[in-house]
């Protein structure tokens, strides 16, 4: 009405992680490669948005199937979902974060699958 584009949705980091513990979406981190290996969410796929916006191709696990965006705080997720639904994908991003998934409890693994932290 007012000629507001609404963006892609947000979900919480716990509905981010029923949706995609249950192989109903794929989890996209789009943090850099030195925060992917600190610590990232076990079941996540790895493409930094510097790579996501200059063209390059979703990881094979997150082509053809829906995608939640995540990165430390929100800002660079909410980035990735945006390019990615202009591409026509079905995309939402995680409010907060790493930092909101690590605060909810959730598990946060560092590049060897030890417990790792949000950098």
């Amino acid at each position: 009405m007012f000629g507001f584009k609404r963006g892609p949705g947000r979900l919480t980091p716990v509905q981010a992680h029923e949706r995609t513990s249950t192989g109903d979406a794929v989890l996209l981190d789009v943090r850099e490669r030195l925060e992917w290996q600190a610590g990232h969410a076990p079941s996540a796929v790895h493409l930094p948005l510097g790579s996501l916006l200059a063209g390059a191709s979703l990881p094979k696990a997150a082509q053809d199937r829906p995608v939640v965006a995540i990165c430390r705080g929100g800002h660079r997720s909410r980035q990735a979902a945006k390019s990615l639904a202009a591409r026509g994908v079905d995309v939402v991003d995680v409010s907060g974060g790493m930092s909101a998934w690590q605060q909810a409890g959730l598990p946060v693994v560092d590049g060897r699958g030890r417990p790792g932290t949000v950098a």
